[in-house]
């Protein structure tokens, strides 16, 4: 394994950095981007001012807040509106940008543009950081400042601050989580109401969880947005977002979520992050967990990570994953730790950036789960001898089958099997032989067993 190539030295600074406020004065915020959560940060600092004030040791002040629409917004001054996104970077009364603007293009250039001009960053961007972070956390050592990224994984969920400080004392071999709130309310719903995927992602967006574009959420790029930046800090490696394997919910089926309900498993959308000796899985995928288990109690957008680590063991993070107010508190919180000191004791990353060390991500075929296997079969004599027959040459243990009548699906048979843990690769050559058979109707349908971190029930 090679060090992160594009650090050298320590989190400090290359060259000495004076910060641009003191401690006795207000920590002047530029806004930027007043969306949902934008107008739902300046609502909260309104409200618990002095709270905030108190336990940052002092006041938080809104100095510039920039859109490209105007918002009327009670008790700020219209004068500090600005419709030039950019050009908060440059003001030299502001000392910590906040980036609410989303995006990976405008975003960016805010973004770099504040680092270089030696202010602090607050961000939600999950997928600014998870594209480009390797390039701007750099950048911000460089320039003596902080990225702080609370608010871009799990909303209101402080785990960034769990990983990186809480648990800094343990070793952290693995983490899974429901990360992505619009894809969990679909999986519920189906579950509850048996519906259809697009009929649920159809009442998603009506209720304002899903976007008109709802790709990112149900095909799981915003959770591995996400979990490149847990396992960042989790495992000591630069991001690697461009590594994980990705797949999403949309092609789950009532009848599967159904079935796997009746052999004791919930279906849930997972971000999963594991260490190895050989490097490190990182995948996003539909996930069965055992009905018993926290993770499978988790419904509608709540979000939930389970993390293990050596000294702790299991812990679990749950709550709202989105949402103005859940994800300003994070906002918030980032900017509390600023006004209390410039950030750069801590390293963004968990670890100095020097000592990231860049690992080897599993390719998804050397993966190994356990699987939930659906056929549809004609209704002859040998279907389960031939299957049974195929799962043995690849060495797979069949654990559970089911075997429905056959006027439930047009006079096919439904045949709905649980298998031992294997190699994803051998179980691809199974289903590319079983979907071969004559008496087999369809593509089988598979979905992994989510063994990750729930093996004992405590």
């Amino acid at each position: 394994m090679q060090s992160n190539p594009s650090s050298t030295g320590s989190e400090s600074p290359k060259a000495p950095f004076v910060s641009s406020f003191r401690k006795d004065d207000p920590l002047r915020i530029g806004l930027c981007g007043l969306g949902t959560v934008g107008k739902a940060v300046i609502n909260v600092l309104q409200r618990n001012a002095d709270l905030i004030a108190h336990r940052a040791g002092r006041p938080l002040s809104i100095i510039n807040c920039a859109s490209r629409r105007y918002y009327e917004t009670d008790g700020l001054d219209p004068d500090i509106f600005s419709g030039d996104v950019l050009a908060s970077a440059d003001r030299d009364d502001v000392d910590v940008i906040v980036e609410l603007i989303g995006g990976t293009t405008t975003a960016y250039e805010l973004v770099r543009r504040a680092i270089t001009n030696g202010k602090h960053v607050v961000t939600a961007n999950k997928a600014l950081l998870a594209e480009h972070g390797n390039e701007l956390f750099d950048l911000a050592r460089e320039h003596g400042v902080v990225i702080a990224f609370e608010a871009a994984v799990a909303g209101g969920i402080p785990i960034i601050k769990a990983l990186r400080e809480g648990l800094a004392g343990n070793r952290i071999d693995a983490i899974a989580g429901i990360i992505n709130g619009t894809g969990n309310f679909i999986l519920t719903e189906m579950q509850r109401e048996g519906s259809d995927f697009f009929d649920v992602l159809a009442e998603a967006q009506a209720r304002g969880y899903a976007e008109a574009d709802p790709t990112f959420d149900v095909e799981g790029i915003d959770a591995a947005h996400k979990l490149a930046l847990m396992a960042s800090i989790a495992f000591g490696m630069p991001l690697a977002f461009e590594r994980t394997y990705t797949e999403g919910i949309s092609r789950l089926t009532p009848f599967d979520i159904q079935h796997a309900a009746q052999l004791g498993y919930i279906v849930k959308h997972l971000g999963i992050a594991r260490r190895h000796e050989g490097g490190v899985e990182l995948r996003v995928h539909p996930a069965l967990v055992p009905d018993w288990h926290l993770l499978a109690r988790i419904d509608g957008v709540l979000n939930a990570v389970v993390v293990h680590a050596d000294a702790v063991g299991q812990t679990l993070y749950c709550g709202a994953g989105a949402g103005g107010e859940a994800t300003a508190s994070a906002v918030i919180a980032d900017l509390v730790d600023l006004a209390r000191h410039d950030g750069t004791s801590t390293p963004m990353l968990g670890t100095l950036l020097s000592k990231l060390t860049d690992q080897h991500c599993l390719d998804i075929n050397d993966v190994e789960s356990a699987f939930y296997i659906r056929l549809f079969a004609r209704d002859e004599p040998g279907v389960l001898a031939s299957v049974a027959t195929i799962l043995s040459n690849e060495g797979i243990n069949i654990e559970s089958i089911m075997q429905k009548e056959s006027d439930e699906q047009n006079g096919l048979i439904p045949i709905v099997l649980l298998t031992h843990r294997v190699q994803e690769s051998r179980m691809n050559k199974a289903l590319a032989s079983m979907a071969d058979l004559d008496q087999i109707i369809g593509e089988p349908v598979r979905i992994r067993v989510a063994d990750l971190l729930l093996d004992h029930r405590n």
